[in-house]
């Protein structure tokens, strides 16, 4: 999936949250339980890690479980039960990884591409919290907002290294716009607020990386350097200097 694409998504899985606040709990926990199964689905996918079924129904039920227990929750410990969720879907995402046969190159990649998935999706549950803590849509509509600038602004086919600057320092800076306009938060929270959700999504670009195409390219660049390597080594060894014909076979 493009990056405009996934933008574009995530700005209507945003507004989707910001107005479950006017609608009530239901609608925020069937929202965000939905939401943790399209994830579940299109964040494999999204990475290009192998087992993209078995890990993506694990980060979708990670999700949505954390999504139910909170909106079903009764007292103030609404929450209790989401580390625990993550906790479980991070040990299937390692027995997943451990007897699964295919991709075992890229396992390590695999692991963390899915366990930031399950990270992702079980904090999702923490915009059904924000509807049960505060009972009111303002700190809400500052992160939806600043996200919303973030995703935006990573949109933009410019090179990373000014991507992600940008896209934390434009989220910084809607957050206190936001909380001018829409609630009574003070300006350095509202700032923090939009920093943190602003540094959520540049990190999702750093986090999308092909692990197939990482393994083409480094694997035949190791395997030839090493047998060019042992060849200089000769080289210095018999005191003389290297033909051109002795350094044509280093690739890198």
């Amino acid at each position: 999936m493009k990056s405009s694409a996934a933008g574009v998504v995530g700005i209507v899985a945003l507004a989707l949250l910001v107005v479950g606040h006017h609608l009530g709990i239901g609608y925020v926990v069937g929202v965000s339980a939905a939401l943790s199964v399209i994830f579940g689905y299109g964040w494999p996918h999204y990475l290009g890690i192998p087992a993209k079924k078995t890990l993506g129904t694990i980060i979708a039920l990670t999700g949505a479980g954390a999504s139910l227990s909170v909106g079903l929750a009764v007292g103030p410990d609404y929450l209790m039960w989401t580390p625990i969720y993550i906790a479980l879907g991070f040990g299937a995402t390692m027995v997943v990884q451990i007897i699964r046969g295919t991709g075992q190159k890229h396992r390590l990649e695999s692991t963390l591409g899915a366990g930031a998935g399950v990270m992702i999706a079980g904090f999702a549950c923490g915009w059904v919290a924000s509807l049960r803590y505060l009972g009111e849509p303002g700190l809400t509509l500052i992160v939806g907002i600043s996200a919303a600038v973030a995703l935006l602004a990573g949109m933009l086919p410019w090179p990373e290294r000014i991507v992600a600057p940008l896209t934390i320092a434009l989220a910084g800076l809607a957050g206190p716009l936001a909380a001018l306009i829409f609630s009574d938060v003070r300006i350095l929270p509202a700032m923090a607020l939009g920093v943190l959700a602003g540094a959520v999504i540049a990190a999702f670009h750093r986090l999308r990386a092909p692990f197939p195409a990482n393994g083409r390219l480094a694997g035949p660049c190791l395997r030839r350097a090493r047998p060019a390597f042992a060849l200089r080594l000769a080289v210095v060894l018999r005191g003389k200097a290297a033909s051109p014909l002795e350094l044509r076979g280093n690739p890198c």
